[in-house]
């Protein structure tokens, strides 16, 4: 027999797992299902901007989130026209904190599903992936789910949320149409030892036809080279020497510290995509996060957007499902809350990514809204509230006994 809950939500990324225990903690109940047996994945999004940093303070768990490994950025650098330029300055924002956090997404995750477990109506299946919707005249009623050896089973409820990433099976089965803006460039993802005496460099150094990005990580960087679209396979016919020197003439490290690459098992191809349902819901079914709009990594938006897109659902179908009402005019407030920033975040993202010919060479010079920032330093505060707030920043709910409005 199937099993029956208020929600089940595929995909337990920052999203799923928010919205999940916003849901519970309101009364409703939550599974998420995730289909990796854990969150330990490499080169997953871990910037966590102030506005989520708030919504922690608004759970009561920031100084306790914060005592996870992490490092602290209050301002974030690039480097044009070999001048470093400080293109978002977070020190007048509104918030209690007025930085952004890196930390690894699988700290984030894990301490997201310890809160979550502490609540009565949650449970976390991690292994289990959505393979399929159930339908029922005319909506859907629940899922299907297969976990990792195998076995299959049902979930049914009157609510699905995919929170199932860019490769969405929520989104597909469902029927969900998606508008593709395109992207002209991937990203390869590599680590690379971090040494005691390294220079502090721009988190975003760039060059004039490719961009290197490097983060502090502590005992190590975390490294994106920026190529154009569909070239991996060209970069590695030409060999790891190369490869090797390409980045080391970016980088403000030494060309000898590339030798560590040994192998193309070390260099990691993250496809770039951006884009956005045309409807973001189904009589049943709501798609939320990268599950609704697949986002560039320009700027760091992607795990904070999710993270709004999940307190805004939990904010308007908390009551509705708990109180067994949940009409499809719900889904479509979420989607018209949510929409808005949504469209202007990809809009920002345009602008600040490089021009790029048929060839997909860069433009020579940063876009004209980054120079801009370069000639105006008053901006990097503008550009500081955009990033690090967002176009509509959410709050949580107040639920009697937990937290603030």
């Amino acid at each position: 027999m199937a099993e029956e809950r208020d929600c089940v939500i595929a995909g337990g990324g920052p999203a799923g797992m928010m919205a999940g225990l916003l849901l519970a903690r309101a009364g409703a109940r939550v599974t998420v299902l995730e289909r990796h047996p854990d969150f330990l994945h490499d080169f997953r999004g871990d910037t966590i901007h102030p506005a989520t940093l708030q919504l922690m303070a608004e759970l009561g768990w920031l100084d306790e989130f914060l005592r996870l490994p992490h490092q602290k950025a209050p301002d974030l650098h690039a480097e044009i026209a070999g001048q470093q330029v400080t293109i978002a300055d977070f020190s007048r924002l509104p918030l209690d904190c007025r930085y952004i956090v890196f930390m690894p997404q699988w700290d984030f995750l894990n301490f997201l599903a310890e809160k979550a477990q502490e609540l009565p109506g949650f449970s976390l299946r991690m292994g289990h992936g959505v393979s399929g919707l159930l339908r029922e005249n005319g909506r859907i009623h629940g899922v299907i789910w297969q976990d990792t050896s195998g076995a299959k089973g049902e979930i049914r409820a009157p609510l699905v949320i995919g929170a199932d990433g860019r490769h969405s099976v929520v989104r597909t089965k469902a029927g969900l149409e998606v508008q593709d803006f395109g992207s002209a460039v991937d990203v390869l993802w590599l680590r690379l030892t971090r040494l005691p005496d390294d220079p502090v460099p721009a988190m975003s150094h760039a060059g004039p036809q490719q961009g290197l990005v490097l983060i502090d990580r502590g005992d190590f960087w975390q490294c994106g080279y920026v190529i154009r679209k569909g070239s991996f396979d060209d970069l590695k016919a030409r060999g790891l020497p190369a490869f090797r020197a390409a980045l080391a003439a970016l980088a403000p490290l030494p060309a000898g510290r590339f030798d560590e690459i040994q192998g193309w098992d070390q260099v990691h191809l993250l496809s770039i995509r951006m884009d956005r349902l045309k409807r973001w819901w189904a009589p049943g079914v709501l798609c939320i996060g990268d599950a609704a709009h697949a986002m560039s990594p320009v700027g760091g938006f992607g795990v904070n957007l999710a993270i709004q897109d999940a307190v805004a659902a939990a904010n308007i179908l908390a009551r509705p499902l708990r109180e067994g009402r949940l009409q499809d005019a719900d889904l479509a407030r979420v989607e018209a809350r949510r929409r808005f920033p949504t469209k202007a975040t990809q809009g920002l993202q345009r602008m600040m990514r490089r021009k790029r010919n048929e060839k997909g060479e860069a433009a020579p010079r940063p876009p004209g809204f980054i120079r801009a920032i370069a000639r105006f330093p008053l901006l990097a505060h503008a550009m500081g509230r955009l990033i690090g707030m967002g176009f509509r920043p959410e709050h949580v709910k107040k639920v009697p006994g937990h937290g603030v409005d």
